[in-house]
């Protein structure tokens, strides 16, 4: 009967491993069938529907779908302050936004990384058919988006060089939309803004362009793409993967093509003449952030007394990502 009964007992035991060794087998399949269907990373990027931006929207209608890692989501904003809102309070990921403006959040404390420019060139002083030079400005209005902007850095570098300072003009601050009705209807004599906003008051001949920016400051630093540091900490892969294919993105959108024009249609509401214009002025070459022009950029800023303690290159600007985009 005892023997009996340790024959059942270990036939039982026997049995209950084996279960429990086809359990762990069960589970490891299952585990890595849920591996295999999960969900991709979203990647939220803040935008401003300028020219700036376009090869975000490049990106987004011709390589989202080619995404291993990530679903691209792009994030439409009505202003700056609200854009940089939502990046410093990590309601987005990264973004398309003002260099400087991000460049503040670092200094405050945010920890972002500019990991690509969003364009090159492509910014112009707009001004009243009867602004024949920069010292016809003096005593006059002048518009810029923001004082934390490259633009207000034009500004004061169109002034400098035609012995002028800020303190010659009157200078305010405008929603660029506004900018081009303002210049036509003599509330301001002239602008400096991201595009197509320039370029809609010269394609209508209500203003003209005085200089560009390659004229004041060759290879200016301006809109660039930020990401914040723990997204690329958290989701390397799917942060590489997007910066790959916005590198593309940006020599596709330097073709500026039927394509293109097209693509823009869809995210700026502008007409034929003014795309074609913003993007004669605007270059998507060469992304990547060089020091000496970031460099420059920072001593302005601490120049122009906007910035005390700007975040140095070594320590805002990452080019991991796009030392490595293919």
């Amino acid at each position: 009967m005892n023997k009996n009964i340790k024959k059942f007992m270990s036939a039982i035991l026997v049995t209950s491993i084996a279960f429990g060794l086809a359990a762990c087998g069960s589970g490891q399949k299952a585990a890595s069938g849920v591996e295999s269907t999960q969900k991709k990373d979203t990647i939220k990027i803040g935008y401003l529907p300028i020219t700036h931006a376009l090869p975000l929207y490049v990106e987004n209608e011709l390589a989202k779908d080619n995404f291993k890692e990530t679903n691209l989501e792009l994030v439409k904003f009505g202003s700056w302050p609200e854009l940089v809102d939502a990046l410093n309070t990590g309601k987005i990921d990264g973004a398309s936004v003002l260099i400087e403006l991000a460049m503040k959040a670092k200094e405050q404390g945010i920890d972002l990384k500019a990991v690509s420019l969003g364009h090159r060139d492509g910014n112009v002083a707009v001004v009243s058919p009867h602004i024949n030079n920069v010292s016809d400005l003096k005593g006059k209005n002048f518009a810029i988006p923001h004082r934390l902007s490259t633009h207000n850095i034009l500004l004061y570098k169109m002034l400098k060089k035609a012995g002028l300072s800020q303190a010659d003009v009157n200078v305010i601050e405008l929603p660029p939309a506004e900018m081009p009705a303002a210049l036509a209807e003599g509330r301001i004599s002239g602008y400096i803004v991201a595009e197509p906003f320039g370029a809609k008051a010269v394609a209508i001949n209500k203003g003209k362009v005085l200089l560009q920016s390659k004229d004041l400051w060759a290879d200016s630093v301006c809109c660039a793409l930020v990401l914040r540091d723990e997204f690329i900490k958290n989701h390397n892969d799917s942060a590489q993967e997007f910066v790959n294919e916005y590198v593309a993105a940006g020599e596709k959108a330097e073709t500026k093509d039927g394509q293109i024009h097209e693509i823009s249609s869809k995210y700026m509401k502008v007409d034929q003449k003014v795309l074609d214009l913003s993007l004669k002025w605007i270059s998507y070459n060469d992304l990547k952030i060089h020091e000496k022009d970031y460099d420059e950029l920072r001593n302005t800023l601490i120049e122009m007394n906007l910035s005390q303690n700007p975040p140095k290159y070594t320590e805002f600007v990452d080019n991991s990502l796009i030392n490595k985009a293919k």
